[in-house]
């Protein structure tokens, strides 16, 4: 904005007319590419990252509207002769400034195809004043009356009249403004509201300089006035949905902690090697390793677990709940802690499915589950095991391996008063058994149900047949699927029989 200090000094000389129509054609270039960004953007309202990007794409095509319509304004007054020193402004629309922008041999058109629609009747208009103070002579431009929703029939308003349109909390504001304008000569930059003649209210950004006769008195007032409610109104979704992602992003890290800290109360306290029962015969080295998901935020339902129980059998168990975060691992404490008590108080694991598969339907958290139980006895050597709908366990032995036969069973929660089959297994002393939740193996594309990481995981047997212990193997097993890119987490426990004597 030139210097009007002084009413005898000259304002600073106009740009030329091709620069203006220069930057006018950059603008609504840049405008389309933002606003093909703003197409892309994430449009859905569950989505706070998304809704924060569109945000902000919608904050910037109102930026550019607003400089694009000012440098349509600039133009007209280019054209007319007039500077932005003489305090007046063109009636020309946005469209109609793009329009006269395009560039050598674009047609207009084409141009008006690409021209930003109008989010607001008064979108980016800018109008001016001067209030002159020895005289009483009030001038207002036609785009002011424009803002003000007043009829130029109706004659520009005085400073004493302004406020009488300026909601009353701002009231105070703008007339220190103009105060501090006419006494103290300061430069006038702020904002206040009005409430137009149709009864609409807008904001209005005003920048003004006292104007100075030859005695160094104020001698009027001249203002720039424009509409920015169509800014503020961006800016503000832009900060309410920043916040909105900031909360969402606490909770969620919030969530992932208390989920991070149930499921490391509820997994088996022993991160090493362990041997079931302790002193008995035959017992089993036990070791056992939870894989989190690429995405470290995707804490799920998966478990493993071992427990001596009170005859001197070993409980083994592995198992997978849908769903993540809090809900997931607080049904899976639920279900293990079920599982845990049937066991101890002797349920065999075919009928133990039952019951986990009825407290799993009756539920307040709507979720299904997976799982595999076994029993083994270290006295016969018997594995006595059941599953719901999960990989069967992998018997290795001798330098290979296979999958043992799955007695039937479905999800748990899915079908209500569903019947669970258990089957046997003799297990010889050095034999190793791989229970392991389904994210482990489960492919994507072309491998959905896991085949392929299955084979990969029975290929490590001449490997397992040379460990020195169940640790090893499950460092193998880490190895192996450590790094592969993981949907879902996963958990693997491997069991060898020791020798009795």
């Amino acid at each position: 904005m030139p210097s009007h200090l002084f009413a005898d000094r000259a304002a600073g000389q106009p740009p030329e007319r091709g620069t203006v129509d220069a930057l006018i054609s950059q603008t609504r270039r840049l405008r389309g590419d933002v606003d093909a960004v703003r197409r892309d953007a994430v449009a859905d309202e569950d989505d706070p990252q998304g809704r924060w990007q569109r945000a902000l794409c919608d904050l910037a095509v109102h930026q550019l509207d607003d400089l694009g319509a000012q440098l349509g304004q600039l133009k007209e007054g280019l054209g007319e002769d007039r500077t932005l020193g003489s305090r007046s402004a063109g009636t020309g629309s946005a469209a109609e400034s793009l329009d006269e922008g395009t560039e050598e041999g674009e047609s207009a058109e084409e141009a008006l195809a690409d021209a930003p629609p109008r989010t607001g009747a008064l979108l980016s208009r800018v109008g001016s004043a001067q209030w002159n103070l020895l005289t009483d002579e009030v001038t207002w431009s036609d785009e002011l009356f424009q803002i003000f929703g007043r009829s130029p029939e109706a004659g520009p308003m005085s400073l004493d009249e302004l406020p009488s349109m300026v909601f009353a909390e701002d009231q105070a504001a703008l007339t220190a403004m103009v105060t501090g304008c006419l006494i103290d000569g300061k430069p006038i930059d702020g904002e206040f509201r009005i409430v137009r003649t149709d009864g609409r209210v807008r904001t209005l950004h005003m920048m003004g300089e006292p104007v100075l006769d030859a005695d160094g008195c104020t001698a009027s007032m001249w203002a720039v006035l424009r509409d920015v409610s169509e800014l503020r109104r961006s800016e503000r979704v832009v900060r309410e949905s920043r916040e909105s992602l900031r909360r969402r992003q606490d909770i969620e890290q919030t969530e992932h902690r208390v989920a991070v800290e149930l499921q490391e109360a509820v997994l088996p306290p022993w991160r090493g090697p362990l041997r079931l029962p302790h002193g008995g015969p035959a017992a089993l080295d036990l070791a056992g390793h939870y894989l989190p998901s690429g995405s470290s935020a995707l804490i799920g339902g998966d478990w493993y677990d071992a427990l001596e129980l009170p005859d001197g059998d070993t409980l083994l168990s592995v198992g997978d709940l849908t769903g993540h975060g809090v809900s997931a691992t607080s049904s899976m404490a639920m279900l293990l802690g079920a599982l845990r008590g049937m066991a101890v108080a002797g349920i065999r694991p075919g009928p133990l499915m039952g019951h986990l598969n009825q407290l799993l339907d009756t539920s307040a958290h709507t979720a299904l589950g997976s799982a595999v139980c076994c029993r083994y006895s270290p006295a016969t050597g018997t594995l006595t095991w059941a599953q719901a709908g999960h990989p069967a366990p992998l018997l290795f032995r001798g330098g290979t391996g296979r999958a043992l036969t799955r007695p039937d069973g479905v999800l748990l929660g899915a079908t209500p008063q569903t019947a669970y089959e258990q089957t046997e297994v003799r297990l010889l002393p050095g034999d190793l058994l791989v229970l392991h939740t389904d994210g482990l193996t489960r492919g994507t594309g072309a491998d959905p149900f896991g085949t392929e990481g299955t084979d990969r995981l029975l290929r490590l047997a001449p490997r397992f047949a040379r460990a020195r212990d169940a640790q090893e193997c499950v460092r193998m097993v880490v190895d192996e699927f450590g790094a592969c890119p993981r949907e879902d987490d996963a958990c693997v426990m491997v069991a060898r029989v020791g020798d009795p004597s």
